[in-house]
């Protein structure tokens, strides 16, 4: 299986999908966007396969979105989708692109969808809520 993530390193979140992609024994592709950058075109394409908008995308906290004027509920998508390309941090992580689809993953347990299989458990979140018991039952 092929697994991209768009991960932020400073992301407990992301760098939590990370781990549980690795676990599962897969050795994903790390993008890390916050120095790669983001094109128009990979972000329209990226949200269309997640069925996501610019502003369900947008990173609302620890991120320029408020003193941008982005959280204005009237800026359109073509502007948020501007600021993201000058301010990659703007958009939301970890993404995951696999063979079973494309996913904000946030909640992370949310990539356990994209994976061929699960990681053995036991397994938790960032958070510490369990995610995969000792026996490998899905719990999340």
């Amino acid at each position: 299986m092929s697994i991209v993530i768009h991960h932020n390193p400073d992301c407990g979140t992301s760098r939590n999908v990370l781990a549980i992609i690795a676990a599962s024994g897969e050795t994903p592709t790390v993008i890390p966007y916050l120095e790669t950058g983001w094109t128009q075109a990979q972000l329209l394409a990226l949200f269309a396969a997640a069925d996501l908008t610019p502003r369900q995308a947008l990173r609302t906290t620890k991120s320029p979105a408020e003193e941008l004027g982005l959280l204005n509920p009237d800026m359109d998508n073509e502007a948020l989708l501007a600021a993201m390309l000058i301010y990659p941090i703007l958009v939301n992580r970890p993404i995951v692109c696999s063979p079973k689809g494309v996913k904000l993953c946030r909640p992370s347990e949310t990539v356990l969808d994209l994976l061929d299989r699960l990681p053995p458990g036991p397994l938790s979140k960032e958070d510490g809520t369990p995610l995969i018991d000792a026996k490998g039952h899905r719990l999340a």
